[in-house]
């Protein structure tokens, strides 16, 4: 929630405003810039909303919810199949704006697209999601069964590293539980939930259920602080994150925050080393190391292990093609922003100091003719110790850290000692050790030779200890107990004849 430097617009350039009650809204009031990362040019502004932007969307989700409410199920599923097919059908749209605003190379942002409409297939089983209980004869003549009903208006704030994928873990669940929806998408690329709110309306949902704001920490606490906004989804950094938290669950609404991470790598000495480097190249490198599912520390167990990893680490990570997203045959783009790519460098620079052996640096990294983008090489740290702060901290950058231990025992020590539990996972040959890891290790998704072990749109994502905040994580079967409250109803019809008062608290023993 970092306040960009607000902007008159002195250029003219074109604005991304919000999208409220089925339309856009002309801009009024403060304007943040969106660069292209990969030149460094301001490329376009987005509007900040103010506190009564804020309240203006969350009336006009308010004013939507009876008749949303009182939509079937199937019609609402209906509406999710075509968007479905708009996404589909306007993916390249999609992608080309997702790299032009995060820089992200094409490939990685129709992966990204892909992933978000999985979630909306998904959504298209709200008919079977919302099947309630039902039992009869729990007493004489006794019935009980429960529902699923909607929680009303609900918020979603989302980061800036996957602008399609992460509001749609969110919002086609809400809507289709009955909701309405209001998106405060990240600053730094705004445009593509506008166009996610122009392909709903076109598959035919009606106007005010899903609502965007644009904005920063101000529309982010205007949210939290209004009364009417039931639920909020979250996902960023973990002291937001927490805040979040707190400051929803304080005003009594229902709150799923997911954090930061430091997700590891295991490698035994049993692993196909050549198969592990493979995928921890993607793992560490792809979207430039800006996911949190991203591998950030390879735990090499034995020092050979380690030796043979390394090795074939450095000579991949030098040869990675960086370059704009556009370009054919690149593998990693820039940084979102200025002041990251700064970040990130820095902790390079704390790497040195703290006594890591930096083995690629990709500090001096220069693309042709794109001298003012965020480009950043692969850099990759040998003999990090748990100690360090480029170890305990999320730098969210192409680093890769690389611990050495004598032990799965001790490999699995670190893991579990780290604050985050996001994401992890283990390469090894032997299933019993597979076995105990995944058995064992205290992380909320794991992977066996699976470096990116992110679950399938029917199981749902969510990390472990400082990772989430809330007991239910995002999408898949938790997103229908996110997004609903359960209502249990017991039924009797009495007979024609007279009953006399029961004092006895009822009970099975007398009902039977």
């Amino acid at each position: 929630m970092s306040q960009n430097k607000t902007t008159a617009n002195p250029f003219k350039l074109p604005v991304v405003t919000h999208f409220v009650a089925g339309k856009p809204c002309p801009a009024t009031g403060r304007t943040l810039p969106v660069t292209n990362p990969a030149t460094g040019a301001v490329i376009r502004e987005v509007a900040a909303a103010s506190r009564e932007d804020v309240s203006v969307a969350v009336a006009a989700a308010a004013a939507a919810f009876p008749g949303w409410r009182a939509t079937t199920p199937l019609k609402r599923a209906r509406i999710m199949f075509r968007f479905k097919d708009l996404l589909e059908r306007n993916a390249d749209r999609i992608v080309a704006l997702i790299t032009e605003e995060h820089g992200k190379v094409l490939d990685d942002a129709r992966g990204e697209l892909a992933r978000g409409i999985e979630v909306v297939e998904y959504a298209c089983g709200a008919p079977e999601l919302l099947k309630g209980e039902h039992s009869k004869d729990v007493g004489p003549a006794i019935d009980s069964w429960s529902e699923f009903q909607p929680l009303g208006v609900v918020a979603g704030i989302t980061p800036f590293n996957f602008p399609a994928m992460v509001p749609m873990w969110m919002f086609p669940m809400a809507i289709v539980c009955g909701n309405t929806f209001v998106l405060k998408p990240s600053e730094k690329d705004p445009s593509t939930a506008m166009v996610l709110a122009e392909l709903l309306k076109e598959a035919g949902l009606p106007d005010g259920v899903f609502n965007v704001v644009n904005g920063d920490r101000e529309a982010v606490d205007s949210l939290l602080a209004d009364k009417r906004v039931q639920g909020i989804s979250f996902v960023g950094s973990t002291p937001v994150a927490e805040h979040i938290y707190r400051a929803g669950s304080a005003a009594g609404k229902r709150v799923q925050a997911l954090g930061g991470a430091k997700n590891h790598a295991v490698v035994m000495p049993d692993a196909d080393l050549d198969n592990a480097v493979a995928a921890l190249m993607g793992a560490a490198y792809g979207s430039c190391g800006e996911r949190c599912m991203a591998i950030s520390v390879a735990v090499c167990v034995g020092e050979a292990t380690a030796d043979a990893l390394v090795a074939k680490l450095a000579r991949q990570v030098k040869a990675l093609k960086v370059g704009p997203g556009t370009l054919p045959g690149v593998e990693m783009g820039p940084l979102v922003t200025r002041e990251h790519f700064q970040k990130v460098c820095g902790y390079v620079d704390l790497g040195i100091e703290e006594g890591a052996r930096l083995v690629c640096d990709g500090r001096g990294l220069r693309v042709p003719g794109h001298d003012q983008g965020y480009f950043l090489g692969g850099c990759l740290f040998d003999r990090v110790e748990p100690s360090m702060r480029i170890y305990k901290e999320e730098i969210f950058g192409p680093v890769l850290c690389v611990v050495r231990v004598d032990s799965l025992a001790e490999a699995m020590a670190v893991v579990d000692g780290h604050e985050f539990g996001n994401g992890t996972c283990i390469f090894t040959r032997d299933g019993g050790t597979a076995r105990w890891f995944t058995d064992n290790i205290r992380v909320g998704m794991v992977g066996v030779n699976v470096a990116l072990p992110v679950p399938v749109a029917f199981h749902s994502f969510g990390g472990w200890k400082r990772s989430l905040f809330g007991p239910l994580a995002a999408y898949g079967p938790d997103s229908v107990r996110f997004y609903t409250q359960r209502k249990t109803i017991t039924q009797r019809w009495p007979g024609d004849a007279a009953e006399r008062a029961q004092f006895a608290f009822p009970s099975s023993s007398t009902q039977g």
